[in-house]
Parts: C-alpha cells; structure tokens; sequence
C-alpha cells in the first residue's frame, strides 16, 4: 500500500470512529438520559461543538492504543476487532435501538386500549360497508388521479430521454466540457429526485395554487430525475462492441446513437416507462392530501370530517385501481422482457 494510500485509510478510519463517538455521545445526552431521568441538556451552538470535541479527542485516542473500530472494518483483512472498538460498535447499535423507541414513543397499551381498539373498528367497518351514494363522485376522483399521473409521465418522457444521453458517463467522459456538463446534470437530477413528490407537490401548490395541476407539476419533476438516471444506467450498461462498429465505419454520433445504441435501449427505456407510470400511480394519490388534486384531496377532506363510510369508499377504490395498475404493469413488462 502507497503512502498516500496509507494516509487515506487512516483518515476515514478516523473518521468513522469520530463519528461513532459524536454518535453515541449526542444519542445519550439528548434523547436516552433525558428520557429516563430528569436530565435537560444543555441548549446552543457551543455545546454541539463539544460533542465534536469530544468526538476528536476519543478518535485519537482510540488511534494511539490501537483500539480502532474503523481500522477493522476497513481493513482488506478484517482482523480481529479490538475490545473497546468492539464495545463501542455494541453501544451505537445500542443506542440507536433504545433511542428509536423513545423516539417514536411506541406504547403496546396504546395500541390495545379500548379506545384504540373502537377507533380502528370504525374504520375497519366502514371498509366493509362503504357508503356507495357517493361512488359517481370519488370514481370522477379517481379519473383524475390516474390522468395526473399519466400525464405526468407522458410530459417527462423527452426531457428524460434528452437528459439521460447527456448524463451517461461512457458517452459524456470524452472531453472537459461534455464531462462538465455531466457532472452538472447528474447533479440536479439528484437532488431533484432526493426530494420527493409530496415536498414538490407542496412547492407546486404554493405556486401555482391547489389542484390537479401542481399534482401534475410535482410528479412530472421527480419522474424527469429519476426516468434520467434509470435511463442512464442503462445506456452505461449496453454492449459497447455494437457502438465501436458503427464509428469504424465513419458514422456521425448521431447516427452512432440511433444504430448502435437506441436499438439496445427501447425495450429496458419501455420498461421504465410503464414501471414509473405505475409508481405515478400511487403517488398520485398521496400529493391529493397536501394539494395535488385527485382522489387524495378527497380522501383527506372526508377523513378531517370523521365520515368513515365515505373514507372506506375511497380506500376500496384506490386499493382496486393500483391493484389493476400494478397488474396491467407486471404483464406489459414481463412481456417486453
């Protein structure tokens, strides 16, 4: 191993163990020993920088005795962990488990409690007894969902087909600029697609107001960045030996990319393409409760007012439509396959 290689890996061996460190230190002060005693931690800027402090200084000094948990995992070897890394591995795991539970304050009493228990047997109720005078209305509802969805789809389809040229590696590593101009598109399309529809949907509905259309917008965005990396991976994926045929013929890159590399592509992009439609699908449902339109607004409006025999209506048609979808879809692409 390189002197430089060397340096790496005792930097992110040091890495790790500060933050194992800093981990089980913030996970104790502010959420378990408060939670089991009397305790209140400290507020301000000052006091999370002495959690790093502490970090650092127990991440040296784990280096110095040779205690290193991060070296262990590291290492191509995989040698024997040593006692206090081993200790300290046990305590984070430990810890997150405990403080998970405090975290989401789970009750088993709750959960059975008379009152939990008459709560989800109106709901399991009105599941079975839906009230049907209001089909016409949640069925128009539901219309709409899968036509926001759908068109979602349809709008992203060429910028995501545009996009995922421009963001494949093996096509776009040849010079300074086009390598430039993929690392900026990979990194948009990553945040955009870090950030999911339900954040777009209400970014949309503060913009362009409450409705269908913001549904639309927020679903189109987020199928946009993530047809564009799907895409991608598999123009990076495809045999390169049809690709060097066509160029040794003198081939422009345009007909480069519509002889050798589209025909290996159309049927995974169709693929993708229905998968996502699919994925819209349920989505769709979810952005209707902050705004997105659709039956999800429905939904929301009718379970704010505790009308439950609606809501069993609702569910039952949502369930029966991405069931169908998800069929249709399953088929379509075991066919393409």
């Amino acid at each position: 191993m390189s002197q430089q290689s060397n340096k790496s890996f005792a930097l992110q061996a040091y890495l790790i163990d500060l933050f194992f460190v800093w981990y089980i230190v913030i996970t104790l002060d502010r959420i378990i020993i408060p939670a089991i005693t009397s305790y209140t931690p400290l507020p301000g800027f000052l006091v999370q920088i002495g959690y790093l402090f502490i970090g650092l200084i127990a991440a040296l000094t784990l280096k110095a005795t040779h205690q290193s948990a991060a070296r262990s995992i590291l290492s191509d070897t995989h040698g024997i962990m040593p006692l206090i890394g081993k200790h300290i591995l046990w305590l984070a795991f430990s810890s997150s488990i405990i403080a998970g539970w405090i975290i989401t304050d789970i009750s088993p009493i709750d959960f059975f409690s008379t009152k939990g228990l008459q709560a989800a047997s109106n709901i399991f109720t009105a599941l079975v007894t839906p009230e049907l005078s209001m089909f016409d209305i949640a069925l128009k509802a539901l219309i709409e969902t899968v036509y926001i969805a759908l068109t979602a789809t349809v709008i992203a389809l060429p910028p995501s087909f545009i996009l995922s040229f421009l963001s494949a590696r093996t096509l776009m590593k040849g010079s300074t600029i086009t390598f430039s101009v993929y690392t900026i598109i990979r990194l948009i399309t990553n945040f955009s697609r870090s950030i999911e529809p339900l954040i777009w949907a209400i970014i949309f509905s503060v913009w362009v107001g409450i409705g269908p259309f913001a549904g639309m917008l927020a679903l189109m965005v987020h199928t946009v960045a993530s047809l564009t990396k799907q895409y991608s991976e598999q123009i990076e994926d495809i045999d390169h030996g049809m690709i060097e045929a066509i160029e040794a013929t003198g081939a422009h890159p345009l007909q480069v990319i519509s002889y050798a590399i589209i025909p290996q592509i159309v049927i995974p992009f169709l693929s993708f393409t229905i998968y996502r439609w699919d994925i819209n699908v349920r989505m769709a449902t979810i952005i209707g409760l902050v705004g997105g339109g659709g039956i999800g607004t429905m939904l929301m409006q009718y379970q704010g007012l505790a009308q439950w025999h609606e809501v069993g209506l609702i569910i039952i048609m949502i369930a029966f439509v991405v069931w169908v979808m998800d069929y249709i879809s399953a088929r379509v692409r075991e066919a393409l396959r």
